[in-house]
């Protein structure tokens, strides 16, 4: 594996024992809604996770295996997302996580997060490659069908709410309402599934960009202060973790824009 860009913020204060990790997780979970592992091991990974020691926390994961593959899979997909410099690499990344996450569910079927990773890597290399293009491959399906299933397994999932918004949004924004209903992407959905997550998981700052991205795209320029707004709040969010603060760093970028 090549060298991995490192977490570039001071990481103390995300740096948590296991059971402070125990005490926070809910909390520090709200996302993901992954259940807290019974493995000292896969928590060992998860508190790499929790500091930004992505590298680190995927090859720990993978060692412990199991609920491990989770870690792995999310640390991989979140390092590849924010911190990834070359294209290739980032898509070579996404990719190795759907492959493990489709094996994961083959294996554990109920298991809400191995379908979520199949759509957040397959949804990440898809907007990576053009939306347009993805849809052509067929992606665009496993991607809808892979988050439905994430939240029919676990309804609380806010982070699978965000990302099947997102869909809904990518779509009709690349393809128009017309062409986008052939793929099962309906405007009033996708802002459905932005309020879901919002309620689920109210200090979210990426599912805040996301609804604010979502919003433009779906209601065009009206929706501008709306959105605005959004991004401002999920600037002023406290990040608890590495991921969390790269949420907040993204959304302060988008107010500068």
């Amino acid at each position: 594996m090549a060298k991995w860009t490192a977490f570039p913020y001071d990481a103390a204060e995300y740096t948590y024992d296991a059971a402070t990790l125990k005490k926070k997780w809910a909390r520090l979970h709200a996302g993901d809604a992954e259940p807290l592992p019974k493995d000292d091991k896969v928590l060992a990974a998860w508190a790499l996770f929790h500091a930004g020691e992505f590298h680190k926390a995927t090859e720990a994961g993978l060692k412990a295996g199991g609920a491990g593959i989770t870690v792995a899979n999310k640390a991989q997909s979140i390092y590849a997302n924010y911190l990834e410099k070359s294209e290739k690499t980032r898509f070579a990344l996404f990719l190795e996580v759907a492959s493990r996450a489709e094996a994961q569910a083959e294996e554990d079927p109920k298991n809400a997060n191995a379908h979520y990773q199949i759509a957040y890597a397959l949804g990440r290399y898809s907007q990576g490659i053009s939306v347009a293009k993805a849809l052509a491959q067929g992606l665009g399906s496993k991607v809808k069908s892979s988050l439905e299933m994430a939240i029919q397994l676990q309804p609380k999932h806010a982070d699978a709410h965000i990302t099947l918004g997102a869909f809904h949004a990518e779509v009709i924004d690349k393809v128009g309402s017309l062409l986008g209903r052939t793929q099962g992407a309906s405007k009033d959905a996708g802002l459905t599934n932005f309020k879901a997550a919002l309620k689920l998981n109210p200090t979210s700052a990426i599912a805040m960009v996301e609804y604010a991205n979502g919003l433009v795209m779906l209601e065009g320029d009206k929706k501008m202060k709306e959105a605005e707004k959004l991004y401002a709040d999920a600037a002023a969010c406290e990040p608890m973790d590495a991921m969390e603060r790269l949420d907040v760093e993204m959304a302060k970028a988008e107010l500068e824009d």
